[in-house]
């Protein structure tokens, strides 16, 4: 099995206590601005429409890049989110406001207006709850694809604090691909992500596949935040064992002082190796690299995906 060669020390990651900024990235975290009206254009649609992205809430460093192409990923059920993970720079609150029920409508309009062809619907936890927000996010899926027959729709989701009856709820119009990130290797978790569980999500995605079988699955890896390549070859095999078929990769960045310190910077090379080896475990698609995010470049992965899936 190829090795991945991670840098834990490599000599450019971070001293202790330190927040790393644009200027103490390695050269492959370097890259230019996008240019063009469509940026604009973009955020003038999201921004008249009273919506929210997690592209902004986030602080994704790819936001430029995908608005300039008129892709978003909608975040919704407001943008405060009931748990504060350690890696997120999403505002928290444990009595955010209630959901907005035009949201649905306003997000499939969006969508109509972009010319999205594939749209992520990701959103905040909300344990305040009763369902976790399943009806409401179905109530999204069913107005996006009356608005626009033809979009595939893909739903990046929190675990619902691990409610069968949630996700049965969501299944009732199954998106085209149900993505669930286990965010991290298994050690990590309880310091990386708040009230989540390592085993819930594996348990999770291994549900939907079950359930809704026709539904591709998909989950996501931060690296950077101190694991091990053994802890990262593991973590695949675990993601494989539950049916999953997508899997994402990329470089954790310390949004705040207040946040997660990284602890290693990865290679391209390394990401390189990672998408050998997953491939190699059984796992038909993975898209892996620093600037990698569950979200991002989600319609061509969705295609790609695909072909290497049902080719097989």
């Amino acid at each position: 099995m190829a090795k991945l060669n991670i840098l834990p020390h490599h000599p450019e990651s971070p001293k202790e206590g330190d927040v790393v900024g644009p200027g103490r990235f390695p050269s492959w975290l370097h890259r230019k601005l996008p240019k063009g009206g469509e940026i604009f254009h973009t955020g003038n649609e999201v921004r008249g429409e009273r919506l929210h992205t997690v592209c902004e809430e986030a602080k994704c460093p790819n936001l430029l890049e995908c608005w300039s192409k008129k892709t978003a990923t909608f975040l919704v059920l407001g943008k405060a989110c009931t748990r504060k993970c350690g890696f997120c720079s999403i505002t928290s609150s444990p009595t955010p406001p209630p959901a907005d029920p035009h949201e649905p409508e306003r997000i499939g309009k969006s969508v109509r207006e972009l010319g999205l062809k594939h749209v992520v619907i990701t959103m905040v936890a909300r344990d305040d709850m009763p369902d976790g927000g399943a009806a409401h996010l179905l109530h999204v899926v069913k107005e996006i694809r009356k608005q626009n027959p033809g979009t595939t729709v893909e739903l990046l989701t929190s675990d619902f604090q691990g409610s069968y009856e949630s996700l049965d709820i969501l299944l009732q119009d199954p998106p085209e691909i149900f993505n669930h990130n286990v965010e991290t290797v298994r050690r990590l978790t309880p310091r990386v992500r708040h009230k989540a569980t390592y085993e819930r999500s594996l348990e999770m995605l291994d549900y939907v596949k079950k359930k809704s079988p026709q539904t591709l699955t998909k989950s996501g890896l931060m690296l950077g935040l101190g694991e091990t390549e053994d802890e990262i070859v593991q973590t695949l095999h675990d993601l494989h064992a539950v049916g999953v078929q997508i899997v994402t990769a990329g470089q954790y960045l310390q949004p705040t002082r207040n946040h997660l310190l990284v602890k290693a910077f990865i290679p391209p090379e390394a990401f390189d190796k990672l998408s050998e080896t997953g491939k190699s475990i059984g796992i038909p698609y993975i898209f892996a690299g620093p600037f990698v995010r569950s979200s991002y470049n989600a319609g061509v992965v969705f295609d790609q995906a695909k072909g290497a899936i049902y080719s097989e």
